[in-house]
């Protein structure tokens, strides 16, 4: 009897990898996907900071924060390393005794969709983000290592590198004004006040192309709100631009992200974000259900309130916390992190553009 020729992993994952980039290219119009677990994974934190202090009470010099991540965006693509965090450190006078900064160093990885066991690494998510003492993420990286996607020849697709760029201004711990949030569903408009806000800025942040080129480069501008008060996350003008089919294309994301404790957390440091995150809403259809379906909420569960007549990402980001004490204060000292977020009439560009911002904040929206 005749044996099909052995095809290996690598070959079906390169054959793979030089379709994938090359889809779009023939594409009228992007496919939209209805996906459980679109940007699904594990990131375990190891708070070095908190737990090497010197004698007064700051971080040691050199312990550093470390995110490992083994991350799956839409099924198809692997992203797998490890992220560092050097905090600032104040010196004597204003000065700084050591300058933040932000390490990159994520395998990406192709994965066959018919079969997830072929796997290839393709490319390299690398470079070093300055922190300023103010918080301002300087995204472009440090000019000997700036902050790129590099990916490798596969098949008949060119190697490229593309880099990171523009600015995100951390939360930073200086509460603003009350902001006014507003949430139009099913011709009900609903608000939440939210008087101790802290927004965490985008400035013309520029997402790297990749890893296959029909995931373009993207700039983003706008801010996500955090509240002191009750943890969650508020969408603030968050405008994603990138070229799509030889068009620019511009997303307006709006929409929550709500922390939800476990009534024994002080035991076992569980509690969750909940995303209800919506993509250009005002133009999407209405949702269909009658306004008297929230004629019995209160105006903050009808905020809240997830809706998947319009394109979204929703799901939820799970912490077990270990807890420590810094300054007189509990906050966890390591965290095991779970995602397992959905997406709703999405493209495969939207979640792979929020999934890179989201990369990108890894500092600030993991701290307590």
């Amino acid at each position: 009897m005749k044996t099909l020729p052995f095809v290996s992993a690598s070959f079906a994952a390169a054959a793979l990898w030089a379709s994938v980039a090359t889809t779009s290219l023939h594409a009228q119009e992007p496919e939209k996907i209805n996906q459980p677990n679109a940007i699904s994974g594990t990131m375990d934190i190891d708070f070095r900071s908190r737990k090497s202090l010197d004698d007064k009470g700051r971080p040691a010099k050199g312990a550093a924060d470390q995110y490992t991540v083994a991350m799956n965006v839409a099924q198809t693509t692997e992203f797998k390393g490890t992220i560092q965090r050097l905090p600032s450190v104040a010196g004597f006078l204003g000065t700084e005794a050591q300058k933040g900064q932000l390490n990159y160093s994520v395998d990406l990885s192709v994965l066959n969709p018919a079969n997830i066991t072929q796997k290839k690494t393709v490319g390299k998510w690398v470079g070093t983000v300055p922190i300023a003492a103010n918080g301002e993420y300087r995204v472009e990286g440090m000019p000997d290592s700036p902050l790129r996607i590099a990916v490798d020849a596969i098949g008949k697709t060119q190697a490229f590198t593309d880099k990171f760029g523009g600015k995100l201004f951390g939360k930073s711990k200086k509460p603003a004004s009350a902001v006014t949030y507003i949430r139009k569903m099913a011709g009900k408009e609903v608000k939440v006040e939210v008087k101790n806000t802290d927004p965490m800025r985008f400035e013309a942040l520029a997402l790297a192309m990749g890893p296959a080129q029909n995931y373009p480069r993207a700039t983003v501008n706008g801010n996500l709100d955090y509240d002191y008060e009750t943890g969650n996350y508020y969408t603030n003008g968050i405008r994603f631009n990138y070229q799509s089919n030889g068009k620019e294309t511009q997303d307006v994301v709006t929409g929550s992200i709500k922390w939800v404790e476990d009534p024994n957390r002080e035991s076992n440091g569980k509690g969750q974000y909940e995303f209800n995150l919506r993509w250009n809403e005002g133009s999407a259809k209405p949702a269909t259900t009658e306004a008297d379906a929230f004629a019995k909420m209160s105006d903050e569960e009808a905020f809240f309130a997830v809706d998947n007549t319009v394109p979204s990402l929703t799901g939820t980001v799970s912490y077990e916390d270990t807890m420590t004490t810094v300054a007189d204060k509990k906050v966890p000292s390591a965290s095991k992190v779970k995602y397992a977020l959905s997406a709703n009439q999405l493209t495969k560009a939207q979640v792979m553009n929020f999934f890179k911002l989201w990369l990108i904040c890894v500092g600030p929206t993991n701290d307590e």
